[in-house]
């Protein structure tokens, strides 16, 4: 038997509550080949790795002592703060008080931008070419469109996203670094044809991309697996969460009510990888099609379960799929680590 294709990596986003190290032994012991390091809590200050060397070889130091690699890394909360409008106390929650500052709105934003930045030069300091995050949005207010919304407010909001985000996409072109948006509601690609948009608003420059991650496309009854398709030259990384769709009575609704993670009378729910309702054979054969070799990560949102079973459960779920495509399907992900 041949060793599985791709690497298996724990986002580390949700587990920021525990120090870096705890974080990487726990990942060895359960079997995962790296980490997907988001720059929250003590796994990466990103301000102190791209002035400290000695700090960013400390980071690198934890992974080799557990024999993880390093694929990708996060900075989706940033990321949020660098089109939203309004910025307040949801952004203050978030964001490193480097970043936010005195909380004006837009120097946060100016402020977020350049740790969008300085994430690319991280990036390539640690030998990884993917920064996975959001972008935020000026406009995802407007989405249900009533109070009526004229397509000029929304014409400038891709305005808005591209003056901002075209910088910052240069300084990953110069450090040779792509960009994997997270395709997620509350940002400027949130769904399919937000998406298409988003790609034209920036004439499709090659530096950003997506992060496949379809819990957020089931609930808004978008097939995964045809977005892979669709999006072929675009996936630039895969993020494993699972969604389960609950029954129909007649009362759940899809937008969430305002209830907590795990309520029972929300209509959809993030569950472990698995689990749920996401086609993950067929899109691991989609992903297998499109020639995809980068890691496989697993972001980890149920409220139901234990994380410390449910992860372990996780990435033997994510190589049972991967020993199931014929060999040769994927490229050597390890080559160029």
């Amino acid at each position: 038997m041949t060793e599985a294709r791709l690497p298996v990596t724990l986002f580390t986003g949700q587990w920021a509550d525990l120090p870096f190290e705890e974080v990487a032994r726990l990942a060895s012991e359960w079997g995962y080949d790296g980490l997907e390091i988001a720059a929250s809590g003590d796994h990466l200050d990103l301000k102190l790795a791209d002035e400290d060397d000695s700090y960013l070889a400390s980071r690198l130091e934890i992974l080799k002592r557990y024999n993880l690699q390093v694929f990708a890394i996060s900075n989706h909360l940033t990321g949020q703060a660098v089109c939203d409008d309004p910025i307040d106390f949801r952004h203050q929650s978030i964001v490193r008080p480097y970043t936010w500052g005195d909380g004006d709105g837009e120097g946060v934003r100016q402020r977020a931008a350049e740790d969008m930045k300085r994430s690319a030069r991280v990036a390539r300091k640690l030998g990884v070419d993917t920064v996975v995050g959001f972008t935020g949005s000026k406009i995802w207010q407007y989405s249900a469109m009533f109070p009526p919304v004229p397509a000029s407010v929304i014409d400038a909001g891709y305005e808005d996203f591209a003056n901002r985000w075209n910088p910052i996409l240069d300084v990953f072109d110069a450090e040779g670094v792509r960009f994997a948006h997270e395709v997620h509601p509350g940002e400027i690609a949130y769904d399919y044809w937000t998406s298409v948009r988003t790609l034209e608003v920036l004439n499709r420059r090659e530096a950003f991309g997506f992060n496949w991650d379809p819990s957020h496309m089931m609930w808004q009854n978008i097939d995964p697996v045809g977005f892979i398709v669709d999006f072929a030259d675009r996936i630039y990384h895969v993020d494993c969460k699972d969604t389960r769709l609950r029954p129909h009575n007649g009362r759940a609704g899809v937008v969430g009510s305002h209830l907590p993670w795990g309520d029972p009378r929300r209509g959809w729910d993030f569950v472990s990888t698995g689990h749920g309702d996401v086609p993950w054979e067929d899109s691991f054969r989609a992903l297998s099609s499109i020639g995809y070799n980068g890691p496989i990560s697993v972001e980890w949102e149920d409220a139901g379960m234990d994380r410390l079973v449910g992860a372990a459960d996780a990435v033997n779920f994510v190589r049972s799929l991967l020993w199931k495509l014929p060999e040769g399907s994927f490229d050597d992900a390890f080559s160029n680590q």
